[in-house]
């Protein structure tokens, strides 16, 4: 059963993704209904004449299917070379991690599927149209399918002025970003649907659990990026008598032969526990962000690392990846993070040590920018403003979470363009936004002016 929703996960993940699924059905139907369709004709020429405006003669006929089947088929290689532009544009510009966001985009995928049914609807429609022969075969036109495929040809056509539109548009930094802090604040509220509480009872933490001698240890076999766990499936592998500790979690890439998790208790069939514990991990060649949030974040920093690197220095890009990575964090701080300790129905227990937390979290989102800004006094103030945000919104909903975290962040701010060589201007410029927005927090980095 783990192995039948493994294939399945990783199916919907690929369907996700996937250039092809969408406009190999829009061929299927388009081959149904244009066979449907001649069938149709033929009752309609039986029993009553088709209006005028409908109406068309073998060669007409001919022209008109074959024009179009044509034209949808080279604006379909238009829009395929378009498409393979962005990618390549938006993959060297901002990111390989973004790239999934336009693959993820229905738009792009429901033209596709689009201009190749048209082609194919007219190719179907095409083989039927005969002309009288000397046999006294009557001519077959199919009067209402070729003027549905002139409807179609002007459809297509309209469909790929606005993918070459849309895919210009989609170029944008800011719609790209937009479009991975929306999927990542999704899929946040799916993986966390917790909200902080103050008065809930502290969950315990994988160190709080007392663990007797090891008995097995399930190593990685192949390697790859961990995509899913299936909590319910590694709960049930959990020996009664003792537990189970994973050494991995979503997001992180375990590398084969790596220890995968160890179990403590009593084991009856240790090549089953293996198979089961495998089973229960979906293992991938590329990270997504399917029950990894944290994802998005990495998406936004690379975009803000690349805007920062010397061959773009684009200061203003960075200041908009550093805010969309802002409205992240704020969604993963409001809620609480994953229990690293779950409890069997047999007495179990099921340790998730590696699972992020949310100081973590903001140490992701914050060591690689402000280290890349340190010599830019200007992102510094944008890092510092971000912070702020994100520190009072979560404050305002009376949480606490990475709160500290946030300010040690800032201090660190300050003390990288300190140590960055700065004039004295500009040092003073990234102070007074420290001063200004952590008035009340004392500096604790030592060699902080601040």
């Amino acid at each position: 059963m783990n192995v039948l929703k493994k294939w399945w996960a990783r199916a919907v993940d690929r369907e996700r993704t996937s250039l092809f699924l969408l406009p190999m059905i829009g061929v299927l139907v388009a081959a149904g209904a244009g066979a449907g369709l001649v069938e149709l004709d033929a009752n309609i020429d039986d029993a009553a004449s088709v209006p005028l405006v409908l109406s068309s003669t073998v060669e007409s006929a001919r022209l008109v299917l074959s024009t179009v089947a044509a034209a949808t088929i080279s604006f379909a290689g238009i829009a395929f070379s378009v498409s393979l532009l962005v990618i390549q544009r938006t993959s060297a510009q901002y990111s390989p991690r973004v790239v999934e966001t336009l693959f993820l985009d229905p738009f792009n995928r429901r033209v596709m599927a689009m201009v190749v049914g048209t082609f194919t609807y007219c190719v179907v429609v095409l083989r039927s149209v005969r002309a009288p022969n000397a046999d006294g075969v009557d001519a077959i036109v199919p009067n209402v399918s070729v003027s549905i495929a002139l409807l179609l040809g002007v459809g297509a056509i309209l469909a790929t002025i606005a993918f070459i539109d849309h895919s210009a548009r989609s170029m944008d930094v800011s719609q790209i970003l937009e479009r991975v802090t929306q999927n990542s604040v999704t899929q946040i509220q799916i993986a966390l649907p917790e909200l902080w509480d103050p008065d809930r009872a502290a969950a315990r933490t994988a160190d709080s659990v007392e663990r007797s001698a090891f008995h097995h240890v399930v190593r990685v076999d192949p390697s790859g990026w961990v995509q899913r766990l299936d909590v319910e499936a590694l709960l049930a592998c959990t020996p009664s008598d003792g537990g189970l500790e994973l050494h991995t979690a979503t997001g992180r890439y375990a590398v084969a032969g790596a220890p995968l998790c160890s179990v403590w208790g009593s084991v009856a069939d240790i090549e089953a526990l293996d198979r089961q514990v495998v089973d229960a991990i979906t293992l991938g060649n590329t990270r997504t962000i399917q029950e990894d949030p944290s994802y998005g974040v990495r998406q936004g920093v690379d975009v803000a690392l690349r805007a920062l690197s010397p061959g773009v220095n684009d200061p203003t890009t960075a200041q908009d990846a550093i805010f969309h990575v802002a409205t992240m964090l704020v969604a993963f701080l409001e809620r609480d993070h994953a229990p690293q300790v779950h409890l069997a129905d047999t007495g179990g227990v099921l340790l998730l040590p590696d699972l992020l937390v949310h100081d973590e979290l903001v140490d992701l989102a914050y060591d690689e920018i402000r280290r890349a800004a340190a010599a830019q006094p200007t992102v510094c103030i944008y890092l510092l403003e971000a912070m702020s945000e994100v520190r009072r919104s979560v404050e305002l909903d009376g949480g606490v979470n990475g709160v500290d975290r946030l300010v040690h962040q800032a201090e660190l701010v300050v003390v990288g363009c300190e140590a960055a060589g700065l004039i004295e201007a500009d040092l003073e410029s990234v102070r007074d936004a420290f001063r200004h927005r952590f008035a009340a927090s004392t500096p604790r980095i030592q060699g902080s002016t601040a």
